[in-house]
């Protein structure tokens, strides 16, 4: 995806980032001459402030891994701390380091890490690392020592999904290890945490016992004297539903971007007031043709689609190398002026086209068509994309790329 950064508040006490000033944001009467990723910014904070409703006076960490969703890191970060949130959760070490490189100066989490990490970087940048394995572990205190420094250290407990964090048969070893590091002061140990396999059905069972064993691991650590300052558990699913597991933080992520993990007939805790929220990205392109064609002509690879009389199409200068994927012709809609119009034939690598009618005289070229967005008026959203290609939204919104060019707009009052 090409990108594109204009001027965020860098958070409390921040300052806009001159090489942010890249291009301005997307304005009112701009017209595309690109596939555009459009992340409304204000309504990362909208989301943001939601969420801590839902948390009450739990802390909350924004998760802003693979680039915030492919909304952007550094500026979603920067809003969503403008907005409340008082840390940031990433996957790797160098999408933490972005962060710090960026002047984002909030705590910050990264839990996975490839055999033969250097956590040296992290260190130095006062990353908190968490650990899955006593090898993991043991590579830390190296790089501590290594710098003369003391790493910050959480503990990743598996306690029932089966990815990375520390096995039950580990728990006891590792924090036996911890304490040993602790008391040579080459690690400060900060924080226990856990995720859940179940936090979309709020009442499965898994859950509870994920909860039992998230709070006996607590207890092994403890009991060897190495308890930790914070604990968390809740993903988004669970700020939303769980009031109960809110522990010490809470950790929300695909929410923060206005989707909602939560299926149909799932219904968040009661809170006060609107509880609606924003999704922030909307992807767009210029019309980059308009024709007539005559009936019998078929449309794009193999004519999976007839015109059935004299008819005018559009043609959308996005594809499947952008992140519409192929599995979508002859399926998506998109919105132009207001309206929506079936995509016709398949999706091709670079473009796909639209159905305009017979009589429609209305859509010309430049105009701007949505793909997806916030669903203003009807429109298609993300979620209606992950039911036509039987997936999840995350994948929808991570899944925009190639020449897409991401741009900012916000608020007055973000």
């Amino acid at each position: 995806m090409s990108i594109s950064h204009p001027a965020v508040s860098a958070g409390p006490g921040g300052v806009d980032d001159a090489a942010d000033r890249a291009s301005a944001p997307v304005g009112e009467t701009t017209t595309p001459a690109a596939p555009l990723a459009t992340i409304d910014l204000s309504a990362i904070a909208h989301n943001v402030r939601l969420l801590r409703r839902y948390a009450g006076d739990t802390p909350l960490m924004a998760v802003v891994k693979a680039d915030a969703y492919n909304h952007g890191a550094v500026p979603v970060a920067r809003t969503a701390l403008t907005a409340g949130a008082r840390e940031l959760g990433v996957t790797t070490i160098d999408e933490a380091l972005e962060l710090r490189a960026a002047g984002i100066d909030a705590p910050i989490l990264t839990w996975l890490h490839a055999p033969g990490t250097d956590f040296a970087a992290a260190i130095a940048a006062d990353i908190e690392i968490a650990v899955s394995s006593r090898e993991q572990l043991a590579a830390v205190v190296a790089a501590a020592g290594a710098l003369g420094r003391t790493a910050t250290v959480a503990v990743k407990i598996d306690s029932g999904l089966s990815r990375n964090g520390v096995p039950v048969d580990e728990w006891a070893p590792v924090a036996d290890a911890l304490a040993a590091a602790v008391g040579a002061a080459a690690v400060t140990f900060r924080s226990i945490f856990t995720h859940l396999a179940h936090a979309d059905d709020p009442h499965h069972p898994v859950i509870d016992s994920q909860r039992q064993r998230f709070d006996d691991a607590i207890a092994v650590f403890t009991e060897r004297g190495v308890a930790p300052a914070v604990r968390h558990i809740s993903n988004t699913a669970a700020t939303m539903t769980r009031p109960d597991l809110r522990y010490d933080l809470v950790r929300p992520g695909i929410a923060i971007y206005g989707l909602s993990p939560l299926p149909p007939g799932i219904p968040a805790s009661p809170i006060d007031g609107p509880t609606d929220l924003r999704p922030a990205m909307t992807l767009s392109a210029p019309v980059s043709l308009v024709k007539e064609i005559a009936a019998g002509e078929g449309v794009s690879y193999g004519h999976m689609w007839t015109a059935p009389t004299r008819t005018r199409v559009a043609l959308i200068p996005l594809g499947y190398a952008d992140g519409v994927v192929r599995a979508l012709g002859g399926r998506l809609e998109v919105a132009i002026n207001g309206r929506r119009y079936p995509g016709i034939g398949r999706i091709c690598m670079d473009q796909f086209v639209v159905h305009l009618g017979p009589t429609d005289t209305e859509v010309r070229a430049g105009d701007t068509a949505v793909l997806f967005g916030a669903g203003i008026d009807g429109g298609p959203t993300a979620a209606e994309w992950a039911g036509l290609l039987d997936t999840i939204h995350y994948e929808v919104i991570t899944g925009v790329r190639g020449r897409v060019e991401r741009r900012y707009r916000e608020d007055a009052g973000l």
